[in-house]
C-alpha cells in the first residue's frame, strides 16, 4: 500500500467521537467544496476516519450546503423541569408516583402532554446525575456520597494536626450509671500518628481539649516520641476547640487554629478516618455496643450483657491507641507504622519546655488577691496549702484549669509559681454521693409530673376508615366540665387577690352616717309640704 492511501480503521469509533468528528470533517469538506478543491478521495477519507459510509458523508455535506449546519439535527425531547425535581422530593424519588401526579395535574393544563413512564425514566437517567437522584431521594448526605474530593498534597510531620470529639457508641459504668463516654484526640496528618488523647464520661468541654493538647505537646509521655508543636490545628467549629482558653494556650506558641466550615468532614479526612477506624476495630467488639445488629422488634441479641467499667474502657482504648501507633500499618504509609513514619521524617520538631508545659492551658482572671489566715479566696471559697504558712498578707495571682475547681495554681506578682492550693471545705465523697442522689430524685419527680401533665393535655380520637370529622374518645360529662372550670376560676381569682388587703372595721357610734337614698327622698318631700 502506498503512502498516499488512507488508513483503514480497525473498528468503529465511539458515538461521541463520531459526533465530534462530524462537525470538523463536514466543516473541512464544505471549505474544500467552496474553493473548488473537493474530491471523492476527501469524502472517502472522512468516511473511513469516522466509521461511516461514503453515502452518509455525502448526505452530511448536502445538509450542510442547504442548511449551513455541520452537526446532527437536535430532536425535541422531554426534559426534567424544576417542577419534576420538586415532585421527586415530595414523593421520595418514586418515579411512578411522580408520573401519577403528572397525570393528575394534566387536566388543569390542557396544553401539557404527560410523557410515558419509560420516557420519564430515561429523562431522569439522562438529565440527573447519580448524586442528584440520591439527593432528591435521601437528602444532602446521600448526595455527597457521589461527590469527588481531592487530597491535600503530602506534608512533613507536625505540619498540620486535626482534632475532633467522638461519642463512643458503648455504654460503660460510671458511678452506678450507664453512660456513653467521649474521646477527644489529635492526629498528625502526615504520619497518621495519634499525638494526644483525653477521655471523659460525659460530653467534653474545654478542659478535655486542653488535656488532650497537653499530652500531644509532651513527647515524653505515653504517646511519644510523636508530638511537639504543630504548624496548625484544624477543627470543625466545635465550641470547645474555639474557646478563648484553647486559642490563648496555642496562641502563646504561635499555633493557629483553623476553623473549618460546618458539615464539611472531607476537609479533615485524617481525623474522620480515625473515628471510623476505632469503631470498626475496637468499639464494635465491646459489650453494650449501641449499634449492634438488631432482631425483630428492635431487640438486641444480648440485652443483659455486662458493661465495662469506665476505668476498664479507658485502659482498652489507650492500649488500642498504642497498637495504632506502633503496630498498625495504614495503606498510605507504604508498609510502615505511624511511629516508623514519624521517626523516618527528618523535619525538625519543636518541643515545649517542661516549665511551660506544666501550666499549659491555665486561665488567669486578671485580679490580684491576698493570702489571709484562711488562705486565698476565689469565687467565694477558700483554698489553702501547707506552703502558705507564714505568707499571710502576700499579694498573689491565681490561674486555674476550666471546670477544675478543686485546686488552683498560685503565682506571685512577678509570675513565679508559688505552689498549688486546694479547696479548704471540700465535701466528703459520701456527701457528694448523697447530694447527687437528691438531685436525681428531684429530676425524676419533675419528669413524672411533666409526663402526667402531658397526659392531661393529650387528645385521643377514634380511628376512621372514611373521610369524616374526628370523634374524641375521652368523653367528659357536663358536671365534670363545670367542676374543672370552677376550680380554674377559683385558682385565677386567688392569684389576683391582694395578700396585703385589710378589711374595713366597724365605724364608731358618734360618726355621722349618710342616710339611705329612700329616707333622704321622703324627708325632702315633707319639708317642701
Amino acid at each position: 500500500m502506498s503512502d498516499s492511501s488512507p488508513p483503514t480503521p480497525h473498528s468503529n469509533p465511539p458515538v461521541l467521537t463520531t459526533r465530534l468528528g462530524r462537525a470538523a470533517a463536514v466543516a473541512r469538506l464544505v471549505a474544500l467544496d467552496e474553493s473548488g478543491q473537493l474530491l471523492t478521495v476527501h469524502v472517502k477519507l472522512a468516511a473511513q476516519a469516522l466509521g461511516r459510509s461514503e453515502r452518509t458523508v455525502w448526505r452530511w455535506l448536502a445538509e450542510a450546503r442547504s442548511t449551513g449546519r455541520h452537526t446532527p439535527r437536535t430532536r425535541t425531547r422531554f426534559t426534567i423541569t424544576p417542577e419534576i425535581r420538586q415532585l421527586l422530593v415530595l414523593w421520595g424519588g418514586n418515579a411512578s408516583a411522580v408520573h401519577r401526579e403528572l397525570h393528575r395535574r394534566a387536566p388543569a393544563d390542557l396544553g401539557h402532554k404527560v410523557p410515558s413512564l419509560a420516557t420519564l425514566h430515561r429523562a431522569l437517567r439522562r438529565d440527573l446525575t447519580s448524586g442528584d437522584r440520591a439527593g432528591l431521594t435521601h437528602g444532602e448526605a446521600a448526595r455527597r456520597a457521589y461527590d469527588v474530593f481531592g487530597q491535600r498534597p503530602p506534608t512533613e510531620r507536625n505540619a498540620a494536626w486535626e482534632g475532633d470529639h467522638k461519642c463512643v457508641p458503648v455504654q460503660v459504668w460510671v458511678e452506678d450509671e450507664l453512660m456513653q463516654p467521649w474521646v477527644t484526640w489529635f492526629i498528625d496528618c502526615a504520619t497518621a500518628a495519634i499525638t494526644g488523647v483525653a477521655i471523659t464520661p460525659h460530653q467534653p468541654s474545654t478542659d478535655a481539649v486542653l488535656a488532650a493538647l497537653r499530652t500531644a505537646l509532651d513527647r515524653t509521655g505515653d504517646f511519644g516520641p510523636a508530638g511537639g508543636l504543630p504548624g496548625l490545628v484544624r477543627v470543625d467549629r466545635g465550641k470547645e476547640y474555639l474557646a478563648p482558653a484553647v486559642s490563648m494556650a496555642l496562641g502563646q506558641f504561635v499555633v493557629p487554629v483553623v476553623d473549618l466550615p460546618p458539615y464539611t468532614p472531607h476537609l479533615k479526612g485524617s481525623i474522620e478516618a480515625l473515628n471510623d477506624a476505632v469503631e470498626e476495630m475496637l468499639f464494635v467488639s465491646l459489650p453494650r455496643y449501641t449499634r449492634q445488629l438488631q432482631l425483630t422488634g428492635h431487640r438486641v441479641a444480648d440485652p443483659d450483657a455486662p458493661a465495662l467499667t469506665f476505668e476498664a474502657f479507658v485502659q482498652l482504648l489507650l492500649e488500642w491507641v498504642q497498637w495504632w501507633n506502633t503496630e498498625h500499618k495504614p495503606k498510605r504509609l507504604a508498609g510502615r507504622t505511624p511511629l516508623e513514619a514519624w521517626r523516618a521524617d527528618p523535619t525538625p520538631v519543636y518541643d515545649v519546655p517542661a516549665e511551660q508545659l506544666a501550666f499549659f492551658g491555665l486561665q488567669d482572671d486578671g485580679r490580684t488577691r491576698t493570702i489571709t489566715t484562711h488562705g486565698v479566696q476565689w469565687r467565694k471559697r477558700h483554698y489553702i496549702a501547707d506552703w502558705m504558712v507564714g505568707l499571710a498578707g502576700t499579694r498573689v495571682s491565681l490561674r486555674y484549669l476550666p471546670h477544675h475547681e478543686t485546686s488552683i495554681e498560685v503565682f506571685d506578682l512577678h509570675g513565679a509559681h508559688l505552689g498549688s492550693a486546694f479547696l479548704a471545705s471540700a465535701a466528703t465523697p459520701e456527701q457528694v454521693r448523697q447530694v447527687r442522689g437528691a438531685r436525681t430524685a428531684k429530676a425524676r419527680r419533675l419528669r413524672a409530673d411533666a409526663k402526667a401533665a402531658a397526659k392531661l393535655r393529650r387528645e385521643r380520637f377514634e380511628a376512621v376508615t372514611v373521610a369524616e370529622p374526628p370523634q374524641r374518645l375521652q368523653a367528659m360529662t357536663e358536671q365534670e366540665a363545670e367542676n374543672e372550670l370552677s376550680e380554674a376560676a377559683t385558682l385565677d381569682l386567688s392569684r389576683l387577690a391582694n395578700p396585703g388587703y385589710i378589711p374595713h372595721q366597724a365605724s364608731c357610734d358618734d360618726w355621722a352616717r349618710p342616710l339611705p337614698p329612700d329616707t333622704a327622698a321622703s324627708d325632702s318631700l315633707e319639708d317642701s309640704a
